[in-house]
């Protein structure tokens, strides 16, 4: 592992657990609340593509029914509180705070991006956020997804990783469009 990596590895692993504290009772009571109004169970496991490939089941809360998000399921989507049990993924190394959007083999397989062209977005790990996720559209397009991916492999910096989680703390109170455009100087300098 590189001094680079390592560091950076550190950096993940101090903001999830620091994070996982101070969103411990978010957590808590949105289990609660998913365990009551939903039923069991209250977590969703999935498997996923990690770095080189390798895969890993992803945690997140639940926040579908019968093929169909719920009530309370679309209000923690918009919120991103669904996404809080991924902090334990990155404690575990699997993921990072930032990154590309953590993919399934047959999201990987749909998109095309199964050959070896597209590796190099695999050359790190996925991220609880990362441009694509807050990229000011409701879709991306996957060639729109690959070219904020790759850019964000080839440029990523701690400055812009910072830019990314403020923004995607900045997401649902200002929505995508002004957080990312409040960050974006100091994500990717003037583009």
């Amino acid at each position: 592992m590189t001094p680079e990596r390592g560091a950076a590895r550190a950096v993940d692993r101090l903001g999830a657990g620091a994070l996982l504290v101070i969103a411990g009772p978010i957590l808590a009571i949105a289990a609660l609340l998913i365990r009551i109004i939903d039923g069991a169970p209250v977590l969703f496991r999935q498997p996923r593509l990690g770095r080189g490939r390798r895969p890993f089941q992803i945690i997140k809360l639940r926040t579908m029914a019968k093929g169909r998000v719920t009530a309370l399921g679309g209000v923690l989507r918009d919120l991103g509180i669904d996404e809080l049990p991924q902090l334990v993924n990155v404690l575990r190394g699997e993921m990072a705070l930032v990154g590309p959007r953590a993919l399934t083999d047959d999201d990987v397989r749909r998109l095309g991006w199964d050959a070896a062209a597209f590796d190099l977005r695999w050359a790190v790990p996925p991220g609880i956020t990362g441009p694509a996720q807050i990229a000011p559209v409701r879709r991306c397009h996957p060639r729109t997804t690959w070219r904020l991916d790759r850019r964000y492999v080839l440029r990523r910096s701690a400055c812009g990783d910072a830019a990314l989680l403020a923004a995607s703390v900045l997401v649902p109170l200002l929505g995508k469009r002004r957080a990312r455009r409040a960050t974006r100087r100091l994500a990717w300098g003037r583009t």
